[in-house]
């Protein structure tokens, strides 16, 4: 009888161990591609960034991202919707199910990954700066050394990768933040700052646009490489799956590179901003 006990005991046992490996399995099955695919769109979170994402004259939101939402989408079958976020809210906004996927430039980052999963990098970056020409000459700027200072006051865009590169080639340099890059660079165009930190490669439009006013301190994008990828909901393999080979694939063909010298290299779609 104990004999028979203990055989029934390990059958049951055995079985709920199947049970509980078969609803996790289940629960790894649901991926947002599936709810994507099933609702016949993916909504994707992004935030403006020249020329990353951007609103033309008539208010249509185009750029390299966009072309890459589209393309995606396209290749999925589906249709797209944008939701335009802060990007200091951009990650809650995803874990709060806002949207399906953050495309938008975002940086791989040790401390966003505890949260997010990334994709592999579909573009990679550089930081720059436009600096006021005669802010800079009024103040003796030169070296980097004169550049962090308590005097020289700097930019950013709020909650961006360019912060980090303030703090850690000027921390003596007092930053201030704000919501979007025209109000960045605005400040240093007014005589308010010394200079815009962003990444490329709007110094370098914003220095071609404004060449009595603005200039590169130390160069084009001298600071901090990085890589630019997708992020997801954490417990979500097939998703990084799929956009780990949808990036591979375009890599691969070319379609990536090209359309990135579009957006990063040619200036044709400056007129469509006017």
């Amino acid at each position: 009888m104990s004999f028979k006990r203990n055989v029934l005991g390990v059958i049951a046992a055995i079985a709920i161990a199947f049970g509980v490996a078969g609803t996790a399995g289940q629960a790894m099955a649901a991926s947002v591609v599936d709810d994507i695919l099933k609702r016949g769109k993916i909504v994707v979170g992004l935030s403006t960034f020249v020329p990353w994402a951007m609103r033309d004259r008539n208010g249509e939101v185009i750029g390299f991202e966009v072309d890459v939402i589209n393309k995606l989408a396209k290749d999925m079958g589906v249709k797209v919707e944008l939701v335009p976020t802060a990007f200091d809210g951009i990650i809650p906004a995803l874990l709060a199910k806002k949207f399906d996927v953050i495309i938008t430039g975002m940086v791989i980052k040790p401390k966003r990954n505890l949260t997010v999963n990334f994709s592999h990098p579909y573009a990679y970056l550089t930081v720059g700066m436009a600096a006021n020409k005669k802010m800079a000459a009024k103040d003796g700027l030169k070296t980097k050394e004169d550049w962090n200072s308590r005097s020289v006051t700097l930019t950013i865009k709020r909650g961006t990768a360019p912060g980090e590169t303030a703090r850690r080639n000027f921390p003596k340099a007092r930053v201030r933040q704000f919501d979007d890059d025209a109000q960045a660079l605005q400040d240093v165009l007014n005589g308010n700052a010394h200079a815009f930190l962003t990444s490329e490669p709007k110094p370098t439009h914003y220095v071609l646009d404004n060449p009595d006013g603005l200039y590169h301190p130390f160069g084009r994008g001298p600071f901090d490489p990085s890589a630019s990828a997708f992020a997801v909901r954490k417990g979500d393999p097939d998703a990084l799956n799929f956009f780990n080979n949808w990036i591979l694939y375009h890599e691969l063909n070319g379609w990536l590179k090209e359309t990135h010298d579009k957006w990063f290299k040619g200036r044709d779609w400056k007129s469509r901003l006017k």
